[in-house]
């Protein structure tokens, strides 16, 4: 059975979930195996509690790299991968798809047409539900291993957390199920900005280029073209809300204190950090991490719009819980 990619009246079909499933994670998976290094220094650079005192310079992204090389292997950048790649697949498969499901709600129903401010709120939903769904839990056990300093050269230099299978189950253990949504609201926060930037990004540049293209009104832009605007739209996010996503890292590696509630823990690390390492601390790690979402963003549409473009010209379908073209 063929699946057909225009609806009665001529207008194109969303993708289907099972395109999302197999190019959206597709797209994951690439963009965690080039940028996850990237991630694990970001995250040890808003972790880093050093002080404002004279003298003393703030570790830049270079030199934490390095120590993490020098100290724990250039395999210590990899920290937390296979976190990453156990959620990747089901966050892209529902990145996507639920961003073509909120713009379909919230498009013309004359016309189809969406608007800036449609686009502006379909990637706001679809960043809150990705982060509620896969990300938060599955950024919790990331954070945990990646905040480890241990060697994985020394077979002596035994952590915590052995592997992120063995962080999950601690984690349930110790802390109960509740603690892998431990900073869900930040973390929807921000995927949720991060995402209504990229979408609305993303979807305007590309209408510019097709507007000046008129070759490409109807088709896929050429694939460095993509590279381009998904590097730029992936840089505004990281921008407008970094002070969220360092305090979200602080929130997610610790454990609750009894008796504290979310809201009283966010104030208190906002606090303490402000008063002790000032107001540059909510930036710790803004440069890596401008360095892995805007070229992580690159990736992800470049190739996701090519394995996309691929399916839908081949025509394949998800019809009885199996692949028939």
């Amino acid at each position: 059975m063929s699946a057909k990619n225009t609806q009665a009246n001529g207008r194109k079909k969303p993708a289907s979930p099972a395109v999302n499933l197999i190019a959206g994670g597709g797209a994951g998976m690439m963009e965690a195996l080039v940028c996850h290094p990237l991630d694990t220094i970001k995250v040890r650079m808003q972790l880093s509690r050093r002080a404002r005192a004279p003298g003393v310079k703030p570790r830049g992204f270079a030199a934490t790299g390095a120590e993490i090389v020098r100290k724990e292997t250039a395999m210590g950048l990899y920290k937390g991968l296979g976190a990453v790649l156990g959620g990747i697949i089901p966050k892209m498969a529902i990145r996507f798809t639920s961003y073509e499901q909120y713009k379909t709600m919230l498009s013309d129903p004359e016309t189809g047409n969406v608007t800036s401010k449609a686009t502006f709120l379909a990637g706001l939903a679809a960043g809150v539900t990705e982060a509620v769904a896969v990300v938060t839990p599955m950024e919790v056990i990331k954070i945990r291993l990646q905040a480890q300093h241990h060697s994985l050269a020394d077979p002596l230099d035994t952590p915590k957390y052995r592997s992120a299978p063995h962080a999950l189950f601690t984690v349930i253990k110790e802390e109960g199920f509740g603690a892998l949504w431990r900073g869900v609201s930040l973390t929807a926060l921000r995927q949720g900005t991060n995402q209504a930037a990229n979408f609305t990004a993303y979807t305007e540049l590309k209408a510019q280029l097709q507007r000046l293209q008129p070759e490409y009104s109807n088709s896929q832009l050429p694939s460095y073209q993509t590279t381009c605007i998904g590097l730029i739209s992936g840089a505004v996010g990281p921008f407008s809300n970094a002070p969220i996503d360092t305090i979200k890292t602080r929130l997610q590696k610790t454990r609750a204190e009894p008796g504290q509630s979310a809201v009283t823990r966010i104030v208190l690390i906002a606090k303490d950090m402000f008063k002790q390492e000032g107001a540059q601390a909510f930036y710790k790690g803004i440069t890596p991490r401008v360095m892995r979402v805007a070229p992580g963003q690159a990736v992800t549409f470049t190739v996701y719009e090519f394995l996309k473009g691929k399916l839908e010209k081949s025509n394949w379908a998800f019809v009885g819980g199996s692949f028939e073209e």
